[in-house]
């Protein structure tokens, strides 16, 4: 953090967030969905200059200031990027090998278009509660849940919203969930208190995000069915459509339950799927070779390094379906892992500066009731997202700055902890440059702008925390403790 000295005014430290959203407004205007491809990018990395230029030219910070927190904030995503990598591997692996054209042709066989979302989002609340990780949820059952959805007819804008709606619920509630822990440890919450404590603002949450795509789902009529037919004859003359292929997934779910952790699930089950594709898709890695001689070895393997690193097409008769099951390997991830760099440095440089600090304690300064603390974490958990760009520094920096209000105030640290998780872990995936929102919006071929309108649990679940503030339900306030110095408006206690 910045020398006091050092700190800007608010008014100052607003310049590069509202020049950042400028740019992007622009960038997305102009580019619309292709805007990863470099304009975002620039538009971070402008930010990022016009922040560093007021902190070394007006405020005399350091370069290596900037320097050190930059080569901090990216050491902190290393794993996450190697993460991107294998999740690219696994997308078209899972693909090539016929695991999703396998779960897409049964699935739209069982799956009733009335009730498909509200069963995608049950379906991806368990698997992210077993797994704690709604990344390799949505990038291994999601995928094909969407493209079940997309055979059935449905909007994919509604079938993403319900994929990542029930991925975040279990992402927020399983005692595997990296942000879980974080949010019980960064504000000295017991991780099972935080758990339990976030019930009662999680469990109505889903119940009515379950209910809105329960009454979507009622609308959708039965033109769907008559098109999966289309679907699953295509399926069924490109692929060799196996039930052994479920072998993978469910290896897969047997490495998540014994608590493997994240990155080599993935890796292990992308070299699975590899196998799985020699041995019932040789045709389908030639023809991504580029050879369609069944026994030439060279071209199989050609075809399979394709797949885990290039982008991959293949010919199925259907416009549609070949769209459906095209992939981009590893890198396709490229624009997503380049977009999170200047995403981290952007946020670094803003940390350095000691413009977030500045931004955030006009925040507090003005808290002085229940529901305006509570208010002001879930506005500062937003805020964080927009400008750091990662859930992982949001929830830090939520609870590094509200930790001692909340102990001042009298309020449990399990209040701090929850309302951290409402606003910073669920809404990261909203945001279009946050390594979240790129992440997802990669993974399922669907703009981030496209989804948010029906990620229904993301966007209730602040509003909840609010509500149960206000309310005040099993929130417990001890007496506040006494300050040192004269009572000042920044000490009132709240309401």
């Amino acid at each position: 953090m910045t020398d006091k000295d050092h700190i800007p005014h608010p008014l100052v430290a607003l310049i590069p967030v509202v020049v950042l959203i400028g740019l992007l407004a622009v960038v997305i205007s102009l580019f619309g969905s292709d805007s990863l491809g470099g304009g975002s990018q620039i538009a971070l990395l402008l930010g990022m200059a016009v922040c560093v230029s007021i902190s070394m030219g007006f405020y005399h910070v350091p370069w290596k200031q900037f320097e050190s927190q930059i080569k901090t904030t990216l050491g902190g995503v290393s794993i996450t990027l190697l993460i991107l990598l294998a999740v690219g591997m696994l997308s078209g692996s899972w693909m090539v090998s016929g695991i999703v054209p396998t779960l897409i042709y049964y699935g739209v066989q069982i799956m009733s278009p009335q009730f498909f979302l509200v069963t995608a989002c049950v379906v991806c609340a368990l698997v992210s509660l077993l797994s704690g990780s709604s990344w390799t949820t949505v990038a291994t059952i999601g995928v094909a849940l969407l493209g079940i959805g997309h055979a059935l007819g449905l909007s994919e804008a509604w079938t993403a919203g319900a994929i990542i709606s029930g991925a975040y619920f279990g992402d927020k509630m399983s005692p595997l969930s990296d942000t879980t822990v974080l949010a019980s440890s960064a504000t000295g919450t017991d991780l099972f208190t935080h758990i339990r404590y976030m019930m009662l603002t999680t469990t109505p949450t889903f119940i009515l995000t379950l209910i809105i795509f329960f009454i979507a789902g009622l609308g959708n009529g039965g033109e769907g069915v008559v098109a999966t037919d289309h679907y699953t004859e295509g399926l069924a003359s490109t692929y060799n459509i196996s039930l052994w292929t479920l072998v993978v997934p469910v290896l897969t779910g047997v490495l998540i339950v014994r608590r493997v952790p994240s990155l080599i699930v993935l890796f292990a089950s992308s070299v699975m799927a590899g196998v799985m594709a020699l041995v019932l898709q040789p045709h389908i890695l030639c023809q991504i070779a580029g050879d369609d001689t069944l026994s030439n070895v060279a071209a199989l393997v050609r075809g399979l390094a394709i797949t885990y690193f290039g982008s991959t097409s293949v010919e199925t008769g259907s416009t549609a379906l070949n769209e459906l099951v095209s992939t981009g390997g590893m890198a396709g991830m490229l624009d997503t892992i380049w977009l999170i760099l200047c995403a981290m440095c952007f946020g670094a440089a803003m940390v350095a500066s000691g413009m977030i600090e500045s931004l955030t304690k006009v925040l507090i300064r003005y808290v002085r009731s229940r529901l305006g603390l509570v208010s002001s974490t879930v506005g500062t958990g937003l805020f964080l997202n927009l400008t750091t760009g990662d859930q992982f520094i949001s929830i830090v920096l939520n609870a590094d700055m509200y930790k001692d209000v909340y102990r001042r105030q009298g309020y449990e640290s399990r209040l701090l902890s929850r309302t951290t998780e409402d606003a910073a872990t669920v809404t990261s995936v909203l945001v279009p440059w946050n390594t979240c929102g790129m992440t997802q919006s990669t993974v399922l071929g669907v703009p981030t702008l496209t989804y948010l309108p029906y990620c229904f649990f993301n966007l209730l679940s602040p509003l909840m925390t609010i509500l149960m503030a206000a309310i005040g339900w099993k929130i417990v306030r001890k007496q506040p403790e006494v300050e040192q110095a004269a009572p000042t408006s920044e000490s009132q206690t709240c309401e």
